[in-house]
């Protein structure tokens, strides 16, 4: 009886301990790249994010995989959308890792930065309809990301690539179907060159 009327006191003051005190959830932030410098991370809003960090997921990539890309702003390239528009990659529904399958563009893609060092790339991840537009804009960076470290192993400095994701809102094919989702799951690639100066 005694140990009874010792043990109930003090479970009682170990419950409101840990329920004063709680576990302290620290808030999810970006994951900084060694030897980036940190930059304020805006609210997100209807339109496309630039990413230049990898998000955490099951298939993000580790942080300090690759280096972020070069201080440039692609307002300051020409696109050139026609120049590896036969080179777009797809995914697997819900997935972001490249298959063996897509490799040749991959190549491709590399190959033409290999000709032209002035040129920059950016590389546009995109979704099916198909989860929410939150979801499907992470997964459309982690796509993004994907090839762009595929083509640093390639060779590509990543210092002259630039990731963003549109998630769901550009699809090729407007349809409700598993043939229109397939087109849809997938990374556009856009070579950039620079404005002629003024």
């Amino acid at each position: 009886m005694k140990i009874n009327k010792m043990i109930y006191p003090l479970a009682f003051t170990l419950a409101i301990t840990l329920a004063s005190t709680g576990c302290r959830h620290q808030p999810v932030g970006v994951t900084h790249i060694p030897g980036e410098v940190p930059t304020e991370i805006p609210n997100p809003g209807p339109g496309p994010t630039m990413n230049q960090n990898p998000q955490v997921g099951e298939n993000a990539m580790p942080p300090g995989t690759i280096p972020t890309a070069g201080n440039w702003d692609v307002s300051q390239y020409n696109e050139d959308r026609a120049a590896l528009a036969a080179d777009t990659i797809h995914f697997a529904f819900d997935s972001a890792v490249i298959r063996d399958s897509e490799q040749p563009q991959l190549q491709a893609v590399a190959e033409a930065m290999a000709a032209d060092q002035n040129a920059k790339l950016l590389i546009e991840g995109n979704c099916d309809e198909r989860g929410t537009e939150e979801y499907n804009r992470s997964l459309g960076e982690r796509r993004a990301l994907a090839a762009r470290e595929a083509l640093s192993k390639l060779g590509v400095d990543p210092m002259r690539v630039r990731t963003i994701s549109y998630g769901k809102d550009k699809p090729v094919d407007p349809g409700h179907d598993e043939q229109a989702w397939a087109k849809n799951r997938r990374d556009d690639f856009v070579l950039l060159h620079p404005k002629a100066a003024m």
